[in-house]
Protein backbone atom coordinates (compact mmCIF):
# COMPACT_ATOMS: atom_id res chain seq x y z
CA UNK A 1 0.00 0.00 0.00
CA UNK A 2 0.94 3.21 -1.20
CA UNK A 3 1.97 6.08 1.52
CA UNK A 4 -1.02 7.85 -0.36
CA UNK A 5 -3.45 5.28 0.37
CA UNK A 6 -2.44 4.86 3.75
CA UNK A 7 -2.93 8.30 4.26
CA UNK A 8 -6.31 8.14 2.79
CA UNK A 9 -7.09 5.31 5.00
CA UNK A 10 -6.09 7.58 7.70
CA UNK A 11 -8.63 10.16 6.65
CA UNK A 12 -11.26 7.96 5.94
CA UNK A 13 -11.11 5.71 10.20
CA UNK A 14 -9.34 8.62 12.00
CA UNK A 15 -9.69 10.20 15.13
CA UNK A 16 -11.83 13.23 13.51
CA UNK A 17 -14.48 10.76 12.16
CA UNK A 18 -14.74 9.26 15.95
CA UNK A 19 -15.44 12.15 17.37
CA UNK A 20 -18.08 13.39 14.87
CA UNK A 21 -19.78 10.39 15.00
CA UNK A 22 -19.85 10.49 19.04
CA UNK A 23 -21.09 14.25 19.17
CA UNK A 24 -23.67 13.36 16.38
CA UNK A 25 -24.75 9.88 18.30
CA UNK A 26 -25.33 12.08 21.81
CA UNK A 27 -27.25 14.61 19.58
CA UNK A 28 -29.51 12.09 17.65
CA UNK A 29 -29.86 10.27 21.27
CA UNK A 30 -31.13 13.51 22.75
CA UNK A 31 -32.93 14.27 19.81
CA UNK A 32 -34.70 10.82 20.27
CA UNK A 33 -35.35 10.76 23.77
CA UNK A 34 -37.17 14.29 23.28
CA UNK A 35 -39.16 12.82 20.22
CA UNK A 36 -40.26 9.42 22.54
CA UNK A 37 -41.35 12.23 25.45
CA UNK A 38 -43.14 14.84 23.27
CA UNK A 39 -44.63 11.66 21.53
CA UNK A 40 -45.95 10.57 24.90
CA UNK A 41 -46.99 13.51 26.45
CA UNK A 42 -48.84 14.55 23.37
CA UNK A 43 -50.87 11.13 23.70
CA UNK A 44 -51.03 11.52 27.27
CA UNK A 45 -52.50 15.40 26.29
CA UNK A 46 -55.00 13.90 24.04
CA UNK A 47 -56.64 11.42 26.51
CA UNK A 48 -56.80 14.18 29.34
CA UNK A 49 -58.57 16.85 27.27
CA UNK A 50 -60.91 14.18 25.71
CA UNK A 51 -61.50 12.79 29.35
CA UNK A 52 -62.39 16.35 29.93
CA UNK A 53 -63.81 17.26 27.17
CA UNK A 54 -66.16 13.94 27.57
CA UNK A 55 -67.04 15.40 31.28
CA UNK A 56 -67.74 18.74 30.45
CA UNK A 57 -69.83 17.34 27.32
CA UNK A 58 -72.77 20.14 26.53
CA UNK A 59 -74.49 16.87 26.08
CA UNK A 60 -74.59 16.13 29.92
CA UNK A 61 -74.91 19.53 30.93
CA UNK A 62 -76.75 22.68 28.92
CA UNK A 63 -78.30 20.13 27.03
CA UNK A 64 -79.20 17.87 29.70
CA UNK A 65 -82.65 18.20 31.72
CA UNK A 66 -81.13 16.89 34.97
CA UNK A 67 -78.60 19.60 35.38
CA UNK A 68 -81.62 22.06 34.84
CA UNK A 69 -83.70 20.48 37.28
CA UNK A 70 -81.05 19.73 39.88
CA UNK A 71 -80.23 23.79 39.45
CA UNK A 72 -83.89 24.97 39.36
CA UNK A 73 -84.92 22.44 43.06
CA UNK A 74 -81.79 24.52 43.89
CA UNK A 75 -82.63 27.61 43.89
CA UNK A 76 -86.50 27.25 44.77
CA UNK A 77 -85.23 25.18 47.91
CA UNK A 78 -82.72 27.80 48.47
CA UNK A 79 -86.03 30.47 48.41
CA UNK A 80 -88.13 28.23 50.98
CA UNK A 81 -85.24 27.92 52.87
CA UNK A 82 -84.67 31.65 53.14
CA UNK A 83 -88.57 32.92 53.06
CA UNK A 84 -89.63 34.87 55.94
CA UNK A 85 -93.02 36.93 55.84
CA UNK A 86 -92.65 40.74 55.48
CA UNK A 87 -94.92 43.24 57.72
CA UNK A 88 -96.15 44.22 54.75
CA UNK A 89 -97.07 40.29 53.47
CA UNK A 90 -98.33 39.58 57.02
CA UNK A 91 -100.76 42.74 56.05
CA UNK A 92 -101.93 41.41 52.96
CA UNK A 93 -102.24 37.99 54.51
CA UNK A 94 -104.39 38.99 56.99
CA UNK A 95 -106.80 41.44 54.71
CA UNK A 96 -107.01 38.13 53.03
CA UNK A 97 -107.90 35.66 56.22
CA UNK A 98 -110.57 38.30 57.06
CA UNK A 99 -112.25 38.21 53.41
CA UNK A 100 -112.18 34.77 53.79
CA UNK A 101 -113.55 35.17 57.49
CA UNK A 102 -116.41 37.26 56.76
CA UNK A 103 -117.38 35.52 53.23
CA UNK A 104 -117.80 31.97 55.67
CA UNK A 105 -119.79 34.03 58.26
CA UNK A 106 -121.96 35.31 56.05
CA UNK A 107 -122.72 32.48 53.72
CA UNK A 108 -123.04 30.67 57.13
CA UNK A 109 -125.53 32.94 58.29
CA UNK A 110 -127.60 32.79 55.13
CA UNK A 111 -127.55 28.83 55.01
CA UNK A 112 -129.10 28.79 58.63
CA UNK A 113 -131.88 31.82 57.79
CA UNK A 114 -133.22 29.91 55.11
CA UNK A 115 -137.06 28.76 54.90
CA UNK A 116 -136.74 25.40 57.05
CA UNK A 117 -139.68 22.91 56.58
CA UNK A 118 -138.56 20.33 59.33
CA UNK A 119 -139.80 20.96 62.82
CA UNK A 120 -135.39 20.38 63.66
CA UNK A 121 -134.85 22.90 60.98
CA UNK A 122 -136.91 25.17 62.88
CA UNK A 123 -135.81 24.85 66.24
CA UNK A 124 -132.46 25.19 65.31
CA UNK A 125 -133.17 28.62 63.21
CA UNK A 126 -134.97 29.86 66.10
CA UNK A 127 -132.39 29.07 68.67
CA UNK A 128 -129.49 30.33 66.53
CA UNK A 129 -131.02 33.78 66.18
CA UNK A 130 -131.65 33.77 69.39
CA UNK A 131 -128.53 33.36 70.38
CA UNK A 132 -125.55 34.53 68.24
CA UNK A 133 -125.75 37.97 66.75
CA UNK A 134 -123.95 37.95 63.26
CA UNK A 135 -122.64 41.56 63.82
CA UNK A 136 -120.73 40.29 66.89
CA UNK A 137 -118.78 37.90 65.13
CA UNK A 138 -118.11 39.69 62.16
CA UNK A 139 -117.00 42.10 64.51
CA UNK A 140 -114.22 39.82 66.25
CA UNK A 141 -113.09 38.51 62.38
CA UNK A 142 -110.22 40.74 62.36
CA UNK A 143 -108.49 39.38 66.01
CA UNK A 144 -109.35 36.31 64.33
CA UNK A 145 -107.37 36.47 61.23
CA UNK A 146 -104.67 38.28 63.44
CA UNK A 147 -104.47 35.22 65.67
CA UNK A 148 -104.09 33.26 62.85
CA UNK A 149 -101.91 34.97 61.17
CA UNK A 150 -99.67 35.26 64.08
CA UNK A 151 -99.54 31.08 64.05
CA UNK A 152 -98.81 30.46 60.74
CA UNK A 153 -96.02 32.83 60.93
CA UNK A 154 -94.84 30.98 64.49
CA UNK A 155 -91.19 29.44 63.90
CA UNK A 156 -92.86 26.07 64.63
CA UNK A 157 -95.72 26.67 61.41
CA UNK A 158 -92.92 28.41 59.21
CA UNK A 159 -90.82 25.42 59.54
CA UNK A 160 -92.89 22.79 58.90
CA UNK A 161 -94.47 24.79 55.67
CA UNK A 162 -91.53 24.94 54.67
CA UNK A 163 -90.70 21.11 54.52
CA UNK A 164 -93.52 20.43 53.45
CA UNK A 165 -92.78 23.04 50.66
CA UNK A 166 -89.21 21.37 49.89
CA UNK A 167 -90.76 17.78 50.30
CA UNK A 168 -92.98 18.46 47.25
CA UNK A 169 -90.57 20.45 45.28
CA UNK A 170 -87.99 17.35 45.56
CA UNK A 171 -90.81 14.90 44.89
CA UNK A 172 -91.76 16.84 41.40
CA UNK A 173 -87.92 16.72 40.51
CA UNK A 174 -87.55 12.86 40.94
CA UNK A 175 -90.02 12.84 38.23
CA UNK A 176 -87.95 14.41 35.87
CA UNK A 177 -85.33 12.77 34.35
CA UNK A 178 -83.54 12.45 30.77
CA UNK A 179 -81.50 9.19 29.15
CA UNK A 180 -78.46 11.05 30.16
CA UNK A 181 -78.33 10.44 33.96
CA UNK A 182 -77.12 6.88 33.89
CA UNK A 183 -74.43 7.90 31.86
CA UNK A 184 -73.16 10.94 32.91
CA UNK A 185 -73.04 9.32 37.07
CA UNK A 186 -71.40 6.42 35.09
CA UNK A 187 -68.84 8.89 33.37
CA UNK A 188 -68.27 11.14 36.28
CA UNK A 189 -67.79 8.19 38.72
CA UNK A 190 -64.97 7.00 36.74
CA UNK A 191 -62.77 10.08 35.92
CA UNK A 192 -62.94 11.33 39.46
CA UNK A 193 -61.35 7.93 40.46
CA UNK A 194 -59.06 8.05 37.58
CA UNK A 195 -57.90 11.55 38.92
CA UNK A 196 -58.50 10.81 42.39
CA UNK A 197 -60.90 13.78 42.88
CA UNK A 198 -64.57 14.17 44.34
CA UNK A 199 -66.19 16.63 42.72
CA UNK A 200 -66.40 18.89 39.32
CA UNK A 201 -64.28 21.72 40.56
CA UNK A 202 -61.65 19.65 41.89
CA UNK A 203 -61.73 17.75 38.73
CA UNK A 204 -61.59 20.86 36.38
CA UNK A 205 -58.53 22.53 38.59
CA UNK A 206 -56.90 19.34 38.21
CA UNK A 207 -57.27 19.01 34.65
CA UNK A 208 -56.02 22.38 33.86
CA UNK A 209 -53.00 22.09 35.71
CA UNK A 210 -51.89 19.08 34.10
CA UNK A 211 -52.61 20.60 31.02
CA UNK A 212 -50.53 23.35 31.54
CA UNK A 213 -47.90 21.85 32.60
CA UNK A 214 -47.77 19.20 29.40
CA UNK A 215 -48.37 21.89 27.01
CA UNK A 216 -45.49 23.77 28.51
CA UNK A 217 -42.97 20.60 28.35
CA UNK A 218 -44.29 19.62 25.00
CA UNK A 219 -43.25 22.84 23.60
CA UNK A 220 -40.10 23.06 25.23
CA UNK A 221 -39.17 19.51 24.24
CA UNK A 222 -39.92 20.57 20.63
CA UNK A 223 -38.01 23.33 20.47
CA UNK A 224 -34.69 21.33 21.78
CA UNK A 225 -35.79 18.97 19.34
CA UNK A 226 -35.16 21.26 16.10
CA UNK A 227 -32.42 22.62 18.26
CA UNK A 228 -30.53 19.27 17.89
CA UNK A 229 -31.37 19.29 14.49
CA UNK A 230 -29.89 22.81 14.03
CA UNK A 231 -26.84 22.24 15.80
CA UNK A 232 -26.55 19.22 13.02
CA UNK A 233 -26.70 21.48 10.73
CA UNK A 234 -23.67 23.72 11.91
CA UNK A 235 -21.83 21.13 12.19
CA UNK A 236 -21.99 20.79 8.09
CA UNK A 237 -21.10 24.10 7.78
CA UNK A 238 -18.47 24.27 9.71
CA UNK A 239 -17.04 20.86 8.19
CA UNK A 240 -17.99 21.76 4.80
CA UNK A 241 -14.62 21.10 3.26
CA UNK A 242 -13.69 17.96 5.21
CA UNK A 243 -14.82 16.22 2.00
CA UNK A 244 -13.92 12.54 3.63
CA UNK A 245 -16.52 13.52 6.57
CA UNK A 246 -19.18 14.32 4.67
CA UNK A 247 -20.86 10.50 4.64
CA UNK A 248 -20.66 10.03 8.24
CA UNK A 249 -22.89 13.71 8.42
CA UNK A 250 -25.03 12.78 5.52
CA UNK A 251 -26.14 9.48 7.44
CA UNK A 252 -26.63 10.42 10.48
CA UNK A 253 -28.60 13.35 8.82
CA UNK A 254 -30.92 10.90 7.58
CA UNK A 255 -30.72 9.66 10.99
CA UNK A 256 -31.98 12.73 12.39
CA UNK A 257 -34.30 13.25 9.67
CA UNK A 258 -36.04 9.65 10.42
CA UNK A 259 -37.02 11.04 14.43
CA UNK A 260 -38.42 14.12 13.05
CA UNK A 261 -40.36 12.18 10.65
CA UNK A 262 -41.60 9.45 13.41
CA UNK A 263 -42.57 12.07 15.71
CA UNK A 264 -44.54 14.20 13.48
CA UNK A 265 -46.34 11.92 11.87
CA UNK A 266 -47.60 10.10 15.30
CA UNK A 267 -47.97 13.03 17.37
CA UNK A 268 -50.66 15.50 17.65
CA UNK A 269 -50.68 18.19 14.79
CA UNK A 270 -54.24 20.12 15.19
CA UNK A 271 -56.68 20.61 17.86
CA UNK A 272 -60.20 21.56 17.32
CA UNK A 273 -61.86 22.54 20.59
CA UNK A 274 -64.99 24.87 20.97
CA UNK A 275 -66.86 25.48 23.73
CA UNK A 276 -69.56 27.55 25.52
CA UNK A 277 -67.56 28.93 28.74
CA UNK A 278 -70.34 30.27 30.24
CA UNK A 279 -73.95 30.50 30.40
CA UNK A 280 -75.46 32.88 33.03
CA UNK A 281 -78.84 33.66 33.45
CA UNK A 282 -81.14 35.09 36.91
CA UNK A 283 -84.07 32.93 38.51
CA UNK A 284 -85.80 33.85 41.35
CA UNK A 285 -82.84 37.08 42.48
CA UNK A 286 -80.52 34.32 41.97
CA UNK A 287 -77.95 33.17 39.35
CA UNK A 288 -77.75 30.05 37.73
CA UNK A 289 -74.82 29.16 35.60
CA UNK A 290 -73.53 26.43 33.02
CA UNK A 291 -69.34 26.41 32.84
CA UNK A 292 -67.39 24.83 30.25
CA UNK A 293 -69.50 23.45 28.67
CA UNK A 294 -67.85 21.34 25.38
CA UNK A 295 -69.49 21.81 22.34
CA UNK A 296 -67.28 20.09 20.03
CA UNK A 297 -63.32 18.53 20.59
CA UNK A 298 -61.04 16.68 18.21
CA UNK A 299 -57.04 16.26 18.16
CA UNK A 300 -55.45 14.57 15.37
CA UNK A 301 -52.54 13.20 14.37
CA UNK A 302 -51.36 12.39 10.24
CA UNK A 303 -51.42 8.92 11.40
CA UNK A 304 -54.59 9.90 13.39
CA UNK A 305 -55.99 11.56 10.00
CA UNK A 306 -55.06 8.13 7.97
CA UNK A 307 -56.32 5.52 10.53
CA UNK A 308 -59.69 7.81 10.81
CA UNK A 309 -60.22 7.93 7.24
CA UNK A 310 -59.25 4.40 6.07
CA UNK A 311 -62.04 3.18 8.55
CA UNK A 312 -64.49 5.00 7.02
CA UNK A 313 -67.32 3.04 5.20
CA UNK A 314 -67.04 5.79 2.19
CA UNK A 315 -64.53 4.66 -0.94
CA UNK A 316 -63.78 8.62 -1.01
CA UNK A 317 -62.87 8.54 2.36
CA UNK A 318 -60.33 5.46 1.93
CA UNK A 319 -59.21 6.49 -1.25
CA UNK A 320 -57.93 9.56 0.91
CA UNK A 321 -56.75 7.92 3.71
CA UNK A 322 -54.01 5.62 1.19
CA UNK A 323 -53.30 8.47 -0.64
CA UNK A 324 -52.17 10.14 2.40
CA UNK A 325 -50.16 7.32 3.38
CA UNK A 326 -48.67 6.08 0.87
CA UNK A 327 -47.16 10.28 -0.63
CA UNK A 328 -46.93 11.66 2.72
CA UNK A 329 -45.84 8.60 5.34
CA UNK A 330 -44.42 5.87 3.09
CA UNK A 331 -42.84 7.93 0.25
CA UNK A 332 -40.95 9.80 2.51
CA UNK A 333 -39.03 6.96 4.49
CA UNK A 334 -38.52 5.31 0.76
CA UNK A 335 -36.68 8.56 -0.20
CA UNK A 336 -35.02 8.68 3.27
CA UNK A 337 -33.80 5.08 3.02
CA UNK A 338 -32.75 5.34 -1.04
CA UNK A 339 -30.93 8.46 -0.38
CA UNK A 340 -28.94 6.33 3.01
CA UNK A 341 -28.59 3.03 0.39
CA UNK A 342 -26.87 6.04 -2.21
CA UNK A 343 -24.28 7.33 -0.49
CA UNK A 344 -23.30 4.62 1.15
CA UNK A 345 -23.18 1.28 -1.39
CA UNK A 346 -21.41 0.51 -3.77
CA UNK A 347 -21.62 1.86 -7.38
CA UNK A 348 -23.69 -0.81 -9.08
CA UNK A 349 -26.17 -0.83 -6.22
CA UNK A 350 -26.00 3.09 -5.93
CA UNK A 351 -26.58 3.84 -9.41
CA UNK A 352 -29.54 1.28 -9.45
CA UNK A 353 -32.74 2.71 -11.04
CA UNK A 354 -35.11 2.82 -8.76
CA UNK A 355 -32.89 3.37 -5.80
CA UNK A 356 -31.20 6.57 -7.84
CA UNK A 357 -34.94 7.52 -8.49
CA UNK A 358 -36.58 7.50 -5.30
CA UNK A 359 -33.00 9.54 -4.11
CA UNK A 360 -33.48 11.89 -6.74
CA UNK A 361 -36.54 11.97 -8.95
CA UNK A 362 -39.50 11.00 -6.49
CA UNK A 363 -39.48 14.35 -5.00
CA UNK A 364 -42.38 15.74 -7.45
CA UNK A 365 -44.44 13.11 -5.70
CA UNK A 366 -43.53 13.55 -2.12
CA UNK A 367 -46.65 15.68 -0.70
CA UNK A 368 -44.54 16.10 2.32
CA UNK A 369 -44.56 19.76 1.64
CA UNK A 370 -48.81 19.84 0.76
CA UNK A 371 -49.75 18.58 4.26
CA UNK A 372 -47.49 21.58 5.50
CA UNK A 373 -49.99 24.07 3.41
CA UNK A 374 -53.42 22.12 3.92
CA UNK A 375 -52.60 21.42 7.52
CA UNK A 376 -51.91 25.54 8.31
CA UNK A 377 -54.81 25.95 5.29
CA UNK A 378 -57.10 23.78 7.34
CA UNK A 379 -56.08 25.70 10.67
CA UNK A 380 -56.49 28.51 9.13
CA UNK A 381 -60.03 28.00 7.69
CA UNK A 382 -61.35 26.26 10.89
CA UNK A 383 -60.25 28.54 13.24
CA UNK A 384 -62.15 31.27 11.20
CA UNK A 385 -65.17 29.38 11.10
CA UNK A 386 -65.45 28.77 14.24
CA UNK A 387 -64.58 32.21 15.50
CA UNK A 388 -67.66 33.31 13.18
CA UNK A 389 -70.24 31.21 14.47
CA UNK A 390 -69.44 30.98 18.40
CA UNK A 391 -69.33 34.86 18.23
CA UNK A 392 -72.88 34.51 17.49
CA UNK A 393 -73.89 32.72 20.46
CA UNK A 394 -72.08 35.73 22.86
CA UNK A 395 -75.08 36.97 24.85
CA UNK A 396 -75.23 40.14 26.99
CA UNK A 397 -78.04 41.40 28.49
CA UNK A 398 -80.11 41.81 31.97
CA UNK A 399 -81.50 38.26 31.23
CA UNK A 400 -78.75 36.03 30.17
CA UNK A 401 -74.73 36.33 29.99
CA UNK A 402 -73.40 33.64 27.85
CA UNK A 403 -69.56 33.47 26.81
CA UNK A 404 -68.02 31.33 24.07
CA UNK A 405 -64.16 30.27 23.01
CA UNK A 406 -62.59 28.95 20.45
CA UNK A 407 -59.15 26.98 22.21
CA UNK A 408 -58.40 25.99 18.28
CA UNK A 409 -55.06 25.04 17.93
CA UNK A 410 -51.90 23.86 16.08
CA UNK A 411 -50.24 21.09 18.11
CA UNK A 412 -46.12 20.80 18.50
CA UNK A 413 -46.68 17.82 16.24
CA UNK A 414 -47.50 20.12 13.07
CA UNK A 415 -43.88 21.91 13.99
CA UNK A 416 -42.21 19.04 14.11
CA UNK A 417 -43.12 17.88 11.16
CA UNK A 418 -42.98 21.37 9.04
CA UNK A 419 -38.86 20.72 10.45
CA UNK A 420 -38.68 17.55 9.12
CA UNK A 421 -39.97 18.83 5.69
CA UNK A 422 -37.27 21.67 5.71
CA UNK A 423 -34.66 19.55 6.76
CA UNK A 424 -35.13 16.93 4.46
CA UNK A 425 -35.53 19.41 1.43
CA UNK A 426 -31.85 20.72 2.53
CA UNK A 427 -30.65 16.69 2.67
CA UNK A 428 -31.83 16.64 -0.78
CA UNK A 429 -29.85 19.50 -1.90
CA UNK A 430 -26.66 18.34 0.00
CA UNK A 431 -26.84 14.78 -1.71
CA UNK A 432 -26.99 16.49 -5.11
CA UNK A 433 -23.61 18.40 -4.08
CA UNK A 434 -22.17 15.57 -2.56
CA UNK A 435 -23.12 13.53 -5.94
CA UNK A 436 -21.81 16.11 -8.39
CA UNK A 437 -18.17 16.37 -6.30
CA UNK A 438 -17.62 12.19 -6.42
CA UNK A 439 -18.68 12.68 -10.10
CA UNK A 440 -16.17 15.35 -10.94
CA UNK A 441 -13.29 14.02 -8.65
CA UNK A 442 -13.84 10.90 -10.30
CA UNK A 443 -13.46 12.44 -14.06
CA UNK A 444 -10.82 14.83 -12.16
CA UNK A 445 -12.95 17.64 -13.49
CA UNK A 446 -14.25 19.39 -9.71
CA UNK A 447 -13.07 22.29 -9.48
Amino acid sequence: MTNQQQNKETKRFGLPQFILILALGILLCGEAYLGFRLHALSSEQEQIKEDYSMSNNITFGLFSVDQWRDRITEVVNHQIGDFKMTPAQKKALQAQVEQQLHSLINKTVAEINQPQKTLGGKLKKLAFNAMVNADDIQAQVPSFAKTIVDKVNSPASTERLKNIATSKINQLGKQIYDSTSTANYEITKYEYRKYHVADPVAFNNRINSQLTAIRTVTYNYALAMLGCVVMALVLWLLMRKQVHLQTILFVMSLLFAFVLLAVGITASIIEVDARIQSFNFMLLGEKVAFENQILFFQSKSILGIVETLIKQSKPDAVLIGVLIMVFIIILPVLRLVAKGIHILSPKMIAENKVVRYLAFESAKWDMADVMVVGILMTYIGLNGILKSQLSNLNIHNSLLTTTTVNNTSLQPGYFIFVGYVVFASILSYILKRITAYNAAESKGKWR
